[in-house]
């Protein structure tokens, strides 16, 4: 910085937006609103990743890049006080395709491309499969702004430690993430966000403290297909303290005036940057080593790993656990921070329901059991009651407790009831054609019939059908498919059905539906237990690990009975096909799902 930027504050305004998926010209016009309400107020707006089209925009990214020149066109003509801009987008650059961030600067009467980083690290695990759809940029490097010297990461790029210390040293006195990072991990936390962010607040102090440097991050906002973007934009001060911190899940504006003395300061007390810049030489000849750029000086063709030889315990069980471990992997192992599970579903289901499809009500079939009035609290929430509709869908042997119950979290959340028997299709289809009907195909021929009239009367209503299954009837394969699964918004699809029990309680679903046996209802005095020959509170912990890639034995090892883990397996490993869709043959090279690639909210 020279003297006159060394003394001058810098005023940063971090912009959560939720981006129309795929609309750039829609996106564009927002961003500009944005700057233009701005104009003398701030001297950087910081937009996040992708936010010109969403991100998980699969292969329909080709259809969404601009180039950095047509970014800053878009942008229109900037007013004299004017901010700059940092922004995230998806780059056409020579013929390529990128996940970019550009900054733009107001030079002679125009936005000018100051700078472009195309993202490095490009994730392809989980929900993430960028580097099928982009290429991984190659280059980090600080530039001159007339505010500073600043550098510029985009989300993962961030997550490595090399980054951004090639920014600080190259220079960088403030260091700008954007970021699309998808909300996971609801579990009961001290600050009430989920644990990716909670991540972030690690990794951000550490970039700042570590080179006494200014980190903003900018977090995308929002929901695309079920995967929700959290917000929380947050700022942190070269000594790695939060100076400024966006909210969740909402649209808007945080501003944050960044002191330059502070640098200094945090530099004079913390002199790591100047260790580092010491220390360089020997590190470059030892990142030299490790790359294979140079012999090291001392061959070792069999280096020691981790977990190479491992001593049988003392009781004969290889790998044993302790009973203190034991105990920590089940209690408050499905804990969830309910309050923030509550105000994430409902910001799922308004957005998946009216922003990204247009509807403004949902039918939801209330069986009288805890999943369904779970997902009717919520939309009524959501929603409005107004705008709900519940509809109980009972055979005659259907329980009256289950009609009961069913009516009573009707009266609760004050939505629309209607009752719609059908015994009547049932029986005459049964009676005139499959008289030696078995009770599971009796009982799969309810589910169908139930989810054909939910449709119909979606069609009626304008309405759009909201589903109810858990996670653990996913997993264990044990639902109707086409029937329970066909509802195209589920906000209980990723909760346990344990998890489902304790946002009940949290919700105030009335306590004779969550604590009665769990049943479909649909062979009389059969539950849920007597079927799949475990219950619910057994089954769910070992789903969690099995599902993060633990074997049987090491659940064995951790103490889970071996008969129970063999069930759960066994279900969880025979019913993958019921969690796709239909299989089609492949014939050509554009089958759809396969090679043309658009996400559902496309």
């Amino acid at each position: 910085m020279n003297q006159e930027q060394e003394s001058t504050p810098l005023r940063v305004s971090l912009e959560q937006l939720k981006p129309h998926k795929g609309n750039v010209p829609y996106n564009l016009e927002r961003v500009q609103e944005r700057v233009i309400s701005k104009a003398g107020k701030v001297d950087v707006l910081v937009f996040p990743e992708a936010v010109l089209s969403g991100y998980f925009l699969e292969g329909a990214v080709s259809e969404a890049a601009l180039s950095a020149d047509e970014l800053a066109q878009g942008i229109g003509i900037p007013s004299p006080d004017a901010p700059d801009i940092v922004i995230g987008f998806y780059e056409r650059w020579n013929h390529r395709l990128y996940n970019s961030v550009a900054y733009l600067s107001k030079e002679g009467g125009a936005y000018q491309v100051k700078h472009v980083h195309r993202k490095m690290f490009l994730p392809t695990y989980g929900v993430f499969d960028e580097a099928r759809f982009v290429e991984p940029g190659t280059e980090i490097q600080a530039f001159d702004t007339r505010y500073g010297r600043f550098g510029m990461l985009v989300c993962e790029d961030a997550w490595h430690s090399a980054p951004g210390m090639v920014l600080a040293l190259d220079g960088a006195e403030v260091v700008f993430v954007v970021s699309a990072s998808p909300a996971r991990d609801f579990i009961p936390s001290t600050d009430g966000r989920p644990g990716n962010l909670a991540h972030w607040d690690r990794i951000g102090p550490q970039i700042a403290a570590e080179h006494g440097v200014f980190c903003i991050i900018s977090q995308l906002v929002g929901s695309e297909g079920g995967k929700l973007f959290p917000g929380g934009s947050v700022a942190f001060a070269p000594d790695g303290t939060e100076i400024a911190r966006a909210p969740l899940l909402e649209e808007g504006s945080t501003s944050v005036t960044l002191d330059p003395r502070a640098i200094a300061r945090s530099r004079t007390a913390a002199p790591l940057l100047s260790d580092l810049e010491q220390a360089l030489p020997h590190l470059q000849t030892a990142l030299d080593r490790v790359s294979g750029r140079s012999t090291p000086g001392e061959a070792n063709d069999s280096p020691p790993r981790l977990g190479g030889t491992q001593a049988e315990p003392a009781d004969g069980r290889q790998g044993a656990w302790s009973d203190g471990l034991q105990s920590r992997i089940r209690d408050g192992l499905l804990d969830l921070d309910v309050e923030l599970v509550e105000r994430a579903l409902i910001e799922f289901i308004r957005e998946e329901v009216c922003r990204r499809r247009g509807f403004e009500r949902v039918v939801v079939g209330v069986s009288g059991g805890v999943d369904s009035a779970v997902s009717l609290v919520l939309a009524s929430r959501a929603l409005g009651p107004e705008n709900v509709f519940g509809f109980r869908l009972p055979y005659r042997t259907s329980s009256q407790a289950s009609l009961d119950h069913a009516g009573l979290v009707l009266d609760v959340t004050g939505a629309h009831e209607r009752t719609i028997e059908i015994s009547d299709p049932i029986d005459a289809y049964v009676e005139r054609y499959e008289t030696d009907i078995s009770p599971m195909r009796k009982g799969n021929l309810m589910a169908r019939l139930r989810a054909v009239i939910l449709f119909d009367q979606s069609a009626r209503l304008g309405a759009l059908p909201l589903g109810t299954g858990n996670k653990s009837e996913r997993l264990l394969g044990y639902f109707t498919w086409h029937a329970d699964d066909s509802p195209p918004i589920n906000p209980l699809g990723d909760l346990l059905k344990t998890q489902v029990w304790a946002l009940a309680r949290h919700l105030g679903v009335p306590s004779e539906i969550i604590e009665k046996p769990a049943t479909a209802d649909l062979v009389r005095g059969v539950t849920d237990e007597d079927e799949l020959g475990i219950s619910y509170h057994d089954a769910d912990p070992i789903l969690h690990w099995l599902t993060l890639g633990y074997q049987a034995d090491e659940l064995h090892q951790m103490g889970f009975e071996q008969e129970a883990v063999e069930t759960v397996q066994r279900r969880l490993e025979s019913t993958h096909w019921k969690r796709e869709l239909p299989t089609v043959a492949v014939l050509s090279s554009s089958a759809i799902g396969e090679f043309y690639l658009r996400p559902v909210d496309y």
